[in-house]
């Protein structure tokens, strides 16, 4: 189909892209009306039958199995490596909690990290004294100066290296794979946080080298939350016991002799909530198979740039996403205002779906395939419109008087 009916088709199938201009993907994804359709059928059949079926806990399990083959498609990777999980904060934990840490030790990590990767080092540090190195690597924005962070803070030993593919304050995608390199060298593991990569970008997992990739399921997967997986290289998995378990961690069970799973699926832990896990998987393969992830990330991608080049173009905002090494985050702040208030301003007037990122007090859109030229030019008007004024001098929003039951104006 031509890409503007293209397009039009999707957002029929998005029902969310028509509450406003959907340009928070990074928090959480509109999610395709059959995936909402497919949870509702299972959650009504569970609510009619039960779930205490011995037939019924064998179908799920081929329901686990179809969710990670469906997440591997979107990765470029073995179904058998793919663990899930019930967020990308769970899986980074449960990664970094794998490691045989001990006191003293030492995490590499970068100032921009999101709390559900820096969270479980912070915990290591309160616990066992692990020196949690942050690396100042400005915006993201020069590759070179990121990778040289990393080389010269690998010159001590180090446990690990966590870090994000894509940060999700700046939006810069980091040369994980170099960085990968530069860990692999040192004897360090490295684990990746893809909450703003996965669905986004185009990955190929393996090519990566790293040795555990987290993700979640509502941001770019377009999935229900209280999902994720991990990713977990086969010979690095194997080689760790992960810090929890539970029944389906195992291979065989017994007291004696407990076998864990091999690879990945010795991460998964305990059951997950049905509905959800067949949703997942219905996001997923309604992506890879019904949208194409490649005209998905081209079109988000030359979009996400179209829209960091027309902010940039405006008197007044400043752009922080590097152009150079930019996904599909679009972070920027305005003269004058505070992000707290533009989102407020921007929302009201231009009903666009945004948030603030308080930690470095600037705006981010988030850009997905489903977003419009249109959409993106409205929005750029509003951002024009705060940029020419204070929030003292902008003029008053319109308000629609609607009258009471006693005839005083509500508003």
């Amino acid at each position: 189909m031509p890409d503007p009916e293209k397009v039009a088709a999707i957002r029929t199938l998005l029902p969310a892209t028509g509450a406003g201009i959907y340009l928070n993907a990074g928090s959480a994804g509109p999610m395709p009306a059959e995936t909402q359709l497919a949870m509702d059928e299972l959650a009504a059949r569970e609510l009619a039958v039960g779930r205490a079926s011995p037939e019924g806990f064998e179908e799920i399990q081929q329901r686990w199995a179809e969710l990670r083959a469906s997440i591997a498609a979107v990765i470029v990777a073995d179904p058998d490596d793919v663990a899930m999980t019930h967020s990308t904060t769970d899986g980074m934990n449960l990664a970094v909690n794998a490691l045989p840490w001990r006191e003293g030790d030492r995490v590499i990590t970068t100032r921009h990290e999101h709390p559900g990767g820096l969270g479980p080092l912070l915990a290591l540090r309160a616990r066992l004294g692990v020196e949690v190195d942050l690396l100042d690597i400005g915006d993201g924005e020069d590759a070179e100066r990121t990778v040289e962070a990393f080389r010269i803070a690998l010159e001590r030993p180090a446990r690990a290296i966590v870090a994000s593919h894509v940060l999700w304050t700046t939006g810069a995608v980091l040369p994980v794979a170099r960085i990968a390199a530069l860990g692999r060298d040192a004897g360090a593991t490295t684990i990746i946080d893809g909450a703003q990569s996965a669905g986004a970008i185009p990955i190929d997992i393996e090519s990566l080298g790293v040795d555990a990739y987290a993700m979640p399921a509502q941001k770019w997967l377009l999935g229900p939350e209280g999902m994720g997986a991990l990713w977990a290289r086969r010979a690095w998995a194997d080689s760790v016991v992960p810090a929890s378990a539970g029944f389906i961690s195992y291979e065989t069970f017994d007291h004696v002799r407990p076998v864990l799973r091999p690879g990945a699926r010795r991460f998964e832990l305990g059951f997950f909530h049905r509905p959800s896990v067949v949703g997942l998987a219905r996001s997923c393969g309604w992506l890879t198979m019904y949208i194409g992830l490649p005209w998905a990330h081209e079109r988000a991608a030359r979009l996400a740039l179209a829209a960091a080049d027309r902010l940039a173009g405006i008197d007044g905002v400043s752009l922080v996403t590097p152009r150079d090494a930019m996904a599909t985050l679009v972070t920027f702040r305005i003269g004058g205002w505070n992000a707290a208030d533009a989102v407020r301003e921007l929302s009201a007037r231009t009903f666009a779906i945004i948030r603030d990122l308080p930690p470095i007090d600037a705006i981010r859109i988030s850009v997905g395939f489903w977003t419009t030229e249109e959409e993106l030019e409205r929005f750029a008007q509003g951002v024009e419109l705060l940029a020419a004024n204070t929030p003292e001098s902008i003029p008053p929003r319109r308000t629609l008087a609607v009258l009471g039951s006693d005839d005083s104006p509500l508003r």
